[in-house]
């Protein structure tokens, strides 16, 4: 009996080290990177086929304080908190009421080991390091959504999507939207990249 138990305790403390140390534990209560309203696995080391590439404790977050992901994204823990608190402290307010609220995230990129805006010859993306997600639209619990391609500059929806833009730069370090290039027209990119002189937002 007690063997078992110790068997168990180990093979918990192996879960938990997937994720690594410290900011990266798997708590107690399911939750992921030390936050459990973060739902979903640990990936541990996802190795990268390019140099550059790769995380070290990837997570595969499903769900950001009950707000669902419509694909399961892999991201470090860092970058996965960061969404937390974008989701909390302006997404789901700035939404409101509008449609029911604030239901998911339509994700259109995670990770990939790819270059930036897949040009050749350009550093390797932050989506290639787990620090960086693509989102398309918020989708409201009506089953309607506001979308950054259909509603960019548009009404109330392009006004709340204009704020959640503006709320991600300082959390993350890199915000572009449709008025930075042509590669985003569609979505919003976010990444948890520290610059020198400060978070770029465009």
């Amino acid at each position: 009996m007690r063997r078992a138990a110790i068997l168990a305790a180990l093979g918990l403390s192996l879960v938990a080290s997937g994720c690594g140390r410290g900011d990266d534990t798997v708590t107690r209560g399911g939750g992921l990177c030390g936050d459990p309203r973060l739902v979903g696995t640990v990936s541990g080391l996802v190795p990268g086929r390019i140099g550059g590439c790769g995380v070290e404790r990837a997570v595969r977050l499903e769900s950001v304080h009950g707000v669902r992901l419509s694909q399961p994204a892999t991201l470090d823990c860092p970058t996965a908190r960061t969404l937390g608190q974008w989701v909390d402290q302006s997404a789901r307010p700035e939404v409101g009421r509008m449609g029911g609220g604030l239901s998911g995230l339509r994700v259109a990129a995670h990770y990939a080991c790819r270059t930036r805006n897949h040009q050749p010859g350009a550093r390797i993306s932050e989506h290639g390091k787990g620090k960086a997600i693509d989102i398309a639209a918020l989708q409201l619990r009506d089953g309607s959504e506001i979308s950054v391609l259909d509603d960019w500059g548009q009404g109330p929806k392009g006004r709340v999507l204009r704020r959640v833009h503006r709320d991600a730069c300082g959390p993350f370090g890199t915000v572009l939207g449709p008025e930075s290039d042509r590669f985003h027209r569609d979505h919003f990119h976010f990444d948890t990249a520290r610059h020198r002189g400060g978070p770029y937002c465009r």
